[in-house]
């Protein structure tokens, strides 16, 4: 299969080809286009960031992107992922993205002759947010060799900081994570916010996932908030370097200040920037068989 389904597949010379592909397309260098090139996406969780990230770096390459509507699909009528994806590709579509509930969904599409870009699986692995998380550290500090993150949150249910920490440690940085024990697993060595905010080059905060722990989070969201949020007081002991990261949604007030937010040293919004060139990167050198 072609495509791009997670990033243990991936050498690190070619990671690190990615990044700088994506600054370049940041640029304005290496114009690409592919007309008459069309993709379809299909997302079965609720999306903002990805979804119309990939639409846009689609765009910003000439290619025709197609969203479809799964509650308009055959799928409601018991049609299998493989038969469903495989229909686009005899329709003459380049591609597809998918966002899927299911952990390894990609591995039942073996077969399929068009390239698949994941947007995103079950717990597992969100390869592109991984790679947009490094396009933005590496635009900020020029290498990732010596680097400590800290990765705050839901650790146990974030494909984000799954995915994160295992390339992360693969480029040589130091991975920490912090929260409460029960979102917490063996992803790495854990520590407390006060400990991140005086070691950390980057804390990286996760959404509190209230579908998955309003009933049985132990606190409130204000205890959350007070314990382990990103609070304005934490923000100014950290290091003077020290950048701030979340792949977003952003619960304000949770798990981070809402005047924290946009602060100098917040990279939030940078990320969503580099989201649409870091696709544009991935989408162009599998397109062009370099991936």
């Amino acid at each position: 299969m072609k495509g791009l389904f997670n990033l243990r597949e991936l050498s690190t010379e070619k990671i690190n080809e990615i990044v700088p592909t994506a600054l370049n397309f940041k640029k304005g260098i290496k114009s690409v286009l592919y007309p008459g090139t069309k993709m379809a996406t299909l997302f079965f969780e609720n999306s903002t960031r990805t979804h119309y990230s990939f639409i846009a770096a689609m765009l910003n390459l000439g290619i025709k992107p197609v969203q479809v509507n799964l509650e308009l699909s055959s799928i409601k009528k018991g049609e299998s992922l493989y038969d469903t994806v495989k229909m686009f590709e005899c329709a003459g579509f380049d591609g597809v993205v998918i966002r899927h509930t299911k952990d390894g969904y990609y591995n039942e599409l073996s077969g399929i002759n068009i390239p698949i870009f994941n947007g995103g699986d079950g717990v597992s692995d969100h390869p592109t947010q991984t790679l947009l998380d490094l396009v933005t550290i590496y635009e900020e500090f020029g290498s990732f060799e010596g680097l400590k993150i800290c990765i705050i949150g839901d650790i146990s249910h974030s494909r984000v900081a799954h995915g994160d920490a295992e390339i992360m440690k693969r480029l040589g940085m130091k991975v920490y994570i912090c929260g409460p024990n029960e979102f917490l697993d063996n992803t790495a060595e854990s520590m407390t916010p006060d400990e991140a905010c005086e070691i950390a080059d980057i804390i990286m905060l996760l959404r509190v996932q209230f579908e998955r722990h309003e009933s049985n989070m132990g606190m409130s969201l204000t205890e959350y908030h007070q314990k382990f949020g990103l609070t304005k007081s934490r923000m100014l002991r950290m290091n003077d370097s020290s950048i701030i990261m979340h792949p977003a949604p952003i619960n304000r007030g949770v798990e981070i200040a809402n005047e924290v937010v946009e602060c100098k040293k917040s990279r939030i919004f940078a990320q969503m920037t580099n989201g649409v060139y870091t696709r544009m990167a991935v989408i162009h050198m599998v397109l062009d068989g370099k991936l």
